[in-house]
């Protein structure tokens, strides 16, 4: 007699990916028919990994219960990705007191721009690779009427995605305002990128300082940038802007998915905690091409990509540098991990220019 659980098993023999890791024929087998109150299943959160071999996560939340519905695999792949944290046993916690930051301007010879973001899920609505048309709809009606009434430095205007020319989508994509078109197969994959670009859009004030985007990856994605190296009244704007955004949608009687074992809630697992990265744009001629950076950057718990974005290089000793960590710390924490770390690669970078020898810092603990 046919087992239907095992002959539904994929393939993951060419698989790197976390899912791939840790979903074993028994856990499929005791997951399979299991289905969240939104009707997700175990087979729609894994097809992005099954369909992406070289997928570093390689599995999405449909809702907020996927990840106690199909906890038995989305812990111990929360665990491998955020270096050991146990969401059974452990709590996290959340800060967003700027005036806790240490230094937090930086040689401006060195750092071209500073940015900090975040996501959040509006709770009662299934997350973008499970939600309804209605419901892709109701987020954005919520978080559009909701920033209406944000003033001071934090006031500005939304933009729908279905109302923009090709021409000024582009324009704000290349000026990093704006999240790219959804052709990566991350996004297909996954569900994210149906009825594109219905009920997208992105909200930013006055000066381009503080924007959220909606309906992306997540249901919203908060961020404060500016260009130079004072990413400590970065951190601020995004402290004083999150914690408005929060009130307002609040005020509209919705609420930010969120619990104390994984923190905010976001689609992929690797952001759940506090969906925080502090990132900067940094040259480092030297610093780039010594064997020591590989690393440095581990010991620091930071992480590289090129000034593109993920999966990109590199470019003129040009990097990307942010926090690897998002869960088991708060955001003070690792943003002032990111101003540690950087005020570390910095001071590199200025010995290599004068012939000197550098050295790797010894690791720093995870959960303080």
């Amino acid at each position: 007699m046919l087992n239907i659980d095992s002959a539904e098993y994929p393939d993951l023999s060419k698989h790197s990916s976390f899912m791939a890791s840790n979903l074993t024929p028994a856990i499929y087998a005791k997951l399979c028919r299991k289905v969240t109150p939104s009707g997700f299943t175990l087979d729609q959160a894994i097809q992005t990994g099954v369909d992406n071999p070289g997928h570093t996560v390689g599995i999405v939340a449909g809702d907020e219960e996927s990840y106690e519905v199909f906890a038995d695999l989305f812990h111990p792949i929360i665990m491998k990705r955020h270096n050991g944290y146990n969401p059974r046993t452990m709590t996290h916690p959340t800060d967003l007191d700027a005036s806790k930051i240490q230094g937090g301007q930086f040689d401006e010879r060195y750092v071209l721009s500073s940015r900090i973001r975040t996501g959040r899920s509006i709770r009662g609505l299934s997350l973008p690779p499970a939600c309804t048309r209605a419901e892709r709809r109701h987020a954005e009606q919520v978080v559009a009427d909701a920033l209406t009434s944000l003033r001071g430095e934090l006031e500005g205007h939304y933009y729908s995605l279905a109302e923009m020319t090709e021409q000024e989508q582009q324009q704000l994509i290349d000026d990093h305002f704006l999240f790219d078109k959804p052709v990566s197969p991350f996004m297909t994959g996954t569900g994210m990128a149906r009825d594109w670009p219905d009920a997208r859009g992105i909200w930013h004030n006055n000066q381009k300082t503080f924007l959220v985007w909606v309906n992306e990856e997540d249901h919203i994605r908060v961020i404060s940038m500016e260009k130079g190296g004072n990413i400590k009244r970065v951190f601020e704007r995004f402290c004083k802007g999150l914690k408005e955004v929060e009130k307002l949608i609040t005020e509209k009687g919705w609420e930010f998915m969120w619990n104390e074992r994984v923190g905010y809630i976001l689609t992929c697992p690797s952001n759940v905690g506090t969906g925080l990265r502090a990132g900067v744009h940094i040259a480092l001629p030297h610093l780039s091409k010594d064997s020591h950076l590989p690393k440095i950057l581990e010991n620091l718990r930071l992480q590289k990509r090129g000034p593109g974005g993920e999966n990109t290089d590199a470019v003129n000793g040009i990097f990307d540098i942010s926090n690897l960590d998002r869960l088991g710390q708060s955001e003070v924490q690792l943003v002032q991990t990111v101003i540690n770390g950087v005020n570390y690669l910095i001071d590199c970078e200025k010995k290599l220019e004068k012939g000197q020898d550098i050295q790797t810092p010894p690791p720093i603990s995870q959960f303080k």
